[in-house]
């Protein structure tokens, strides 16, 4: 098996410019969308900031009614202390409650906007973007990435809280004792150099923790995508080994970034320490020299510490902070690629036609590949069916692809009814084709919906036609629930000769001027292939078929065969002439390289 991929993409430090530049896009494109949303978050914030602020205040009253002498104090502290705590407590529980909530439904929705955004992106990017990095990979960062954006969403909204109530304890230490306030306020901001480096060691770990996400993920889907091949050549010690190797690398990178968040704190709460010790030197002081009354120093220090936990968050805020901008600057790279495979401002549909294909001197290659086609010309006539044909590597699947504009040529044009596919609308050339492949896709959706996904809106007697045509209607009737089972991830329920049919099926609903058929019926057994050709037979008539086939029956039965070796066109014409011309393709006949009739 294949070592575990290495090429990594650079890992880019974000400097404070790019750092509010990020968060500046974020509340344009998804934050201010929910105006009521961060309005309630806001005011709820603000309650509970308000009546905690209130706390200390609560407790200087009641220790100073308390010295009072007399009875008088004391029945004030029973009949009008305790139920205020206890609406002071209950008002700040229902703040809170509201608090929590609308920050969660705030967030959640910003992190929806952010994934349908990218998986936008990344249904509409060209195929080579996407092909570029394993699915596993994709899928991380709609998982690890979203899961840091939310966490730093999260912490930056409550930071908002955690402000309020800290300029709100403030006031009370102010209101209760302004001299011990300012030896607090030359404290606490002793903590800001630590916590902003250990932000940018974060950072920087958490790169590499989400990279390491995506190989491990991409390296086990790849392990158990190839099963069947691991326990035939006894893989199994080898690939046990490679994961050790994985789990090893991610646990490295997660154990990096738990240790430096793990220090935040016990620093703040160090600092925390040394300032309450402070605080109750000076306070020890000053009861000594007779100033100040006991319920002041009291409610000062119940400030001082519970201050202590809103300015921990604080602290920890840049670590989780640097985590979420990370991961929403590898999500806003995807969003941000560059799309070649584009429609031209302005571009016509593609004209009226039957649907001739011409390749006039086509060049093409694959990212770090000497050339996949070299000047291949052909065309393709109306009503008529071309078979390419040539050994593994010879560019055939490759020349399909452009049809679509999987890809575009280097060189040449490639047209259909004369027009240029790059100078027409992207829609209407992919709307006038139907594609079937060799590995014949079937999403986790019912056999009713796989098949009528070809032309949405299509009626159900359509669809059943469509199925008959295809020769899938009996085994469909014959599943669970008929047209409506699921039919499972990729198709699980279904064997590959029946999962070829339901892709047929969705073709011949298409109704298409163009088909395009990569060894389409290489899945079915004789009769099932026997009662598809019948149909596409039927479909063929006035469109245009392009066909890579290896089957001897569909090559044969062929219009015009052209025959392809490393990029080129070797030979072309009828099956009989070119067994005749003793070439390429009467060799490959020779050597059996096709599948019987």
């Amino acid at each position: 098996m294949a070592n575990p991929r290495t090429n990594q993409p650079g890992k880019r430090r974000l400097d404070p410019e790019a750092a509010r530049a990020l968060l500046g896009r974020l509340w344009r494109e998804e934050l201010r969308r929910h105006p009521r949303r961060i309005a309630l978050a806001l005011l709820c914030t603000a309650l509970v900031a308000g009546l905690t602020a209130l706390y200390p205040v609560m407790i200087q009253q009641a220790f100073d009614l308390f010295a009072k002498p007399g009875a008088d104090g004391g029945l004030q502290i029973v009949w009008a202390i305790p139920p205020a705590i206890v609406l002071l407590t209950a008002a700040k529980a229902l703040a809170q409650y509201g608090q929590a909530v609308s920050i969660q439904s705030t967030v959640l929705r910003v992190i929806e906007g952010l994934q349908n955004r990218l998986f936008r992106a990344l249904t509409r990017a060209d195929l080579a973007m996407v092909a570029h990095d394993a699915p596993a990979r994709h899928a991380a960062r709609f998982t690890a990435d979203a899961a840091a954006i939310r966490e730093a969403l999260t912490k930056a909204i409550n930071a908002i809280a955690d402000v309020l109530t800290v300029v709100g304890l403030v006031a009370s230490m102010v209101w209760l004792d302004w001299k011990m306030s300012l030896i607090a306020a030359a404290l606490y901001p002793l903590a800001v150099v630590p916590i902003l480096r250990l932000g940018k060691r974060i950072r920087r770990a958490s790169g590499g923790m989400q990279e390491k996400v995506g190989e491990a993920a991409a390296s086990l889907t790849e392990s158990f995508a190839a099963a069947r091949v691991v326990r035939t050549y006894r893989l199994e010690e080898a690939e046990e080994t490679r994961a050790a190797r994985l789990f090893a690398n991610l646990r490295a990178s997660l154990l990096s970034i738990a240790r430096t968040r793990a220090s935040l704190d016990p620093m703040l709460e160090a600092i925390g320490g040394v300032a309450v010790a402070a605080i109750l030197a000076v306070v020890g002081w000053r009861v000594a020299q007779g100033e100040g009354t006991v319920g002041e120093f009291t409610g000062f220090v119940a400030a001082l510490l519970i201050a202590a936990r809103p300015v921990r968050a604080l602290g920890s805020l840049n670590a989780a902070l640097q985590e979420g901008l990370a991961g929403l600057s590898r999500v806003n790279a995807v969003i941000d690629a560059p799309r070649r495979i584009t429609s031209p401002p302005g571009a016509p549909p593609l004209p009226p036609g039957r649907g001739r294909i011409a390749f006039e001197g086509v060049h093409f290659a694959y990212e770090a590949d000497r050339g996949a086609l070299h000047g291949v010309t052909f065309a393709a006539e109306p009503g008529r069916t071309v078979a390419l044909v040539g050994p593994s590597g010879a560019g055939k699947s490759t020349a399909l692809a452009l049809v679509p504009r999987l890809y575009d040529p280097g060189r040449g044009r490639v047209t259909i009814d004369g027009a240029d596919l790059r100078e027409v609308s992207l829609e209407s050339l992919r709307d006038a084709i139907a594609y079937v492949g060799q590995d014949a896709t079937v999403f986790d959706d019912t056999a009713h919906a796989n098949i009528a996904c070809g032309r949405p809106g299509a009626t159900e007697a359509e669809v059943v036609a469509a199925a008959r045509a295809a020769a899938a209607h009996d085994f469909i009737l014959d599943l669970p629930q008929g047209y409506g089972t699921v039919l499972g991830p990729g198709g699980a329920r279904l064997s590959g000769g029946q999962r070829q049919r339901i892709s047929l099926a969705r073709a011949l609903l298409r109704n298409p001027r163009v088909l395009l058929l990569d060894e389409a019926t290489s899945a079915l057994d004789t009769t099932s292939e026997a009662a598809v050709q019948a149909a596409l037979a039927t479909l063929r008539a006035g469109r245009t078929t392009l066909v890579v086939a290896h089957r001897l029956s569909t090559v044969r039965d062929a219009d015009l065969i052209v025959v392809m070796e490393a990029g080129r066109v070797a030979e072309s014409g009828t099956h009989a002439a070119l067994l005749d011309a003793g070439g390429l393709y009467a060799g490959l006949v020779r050597a059996q390289a096709f599948a019987p009739a």
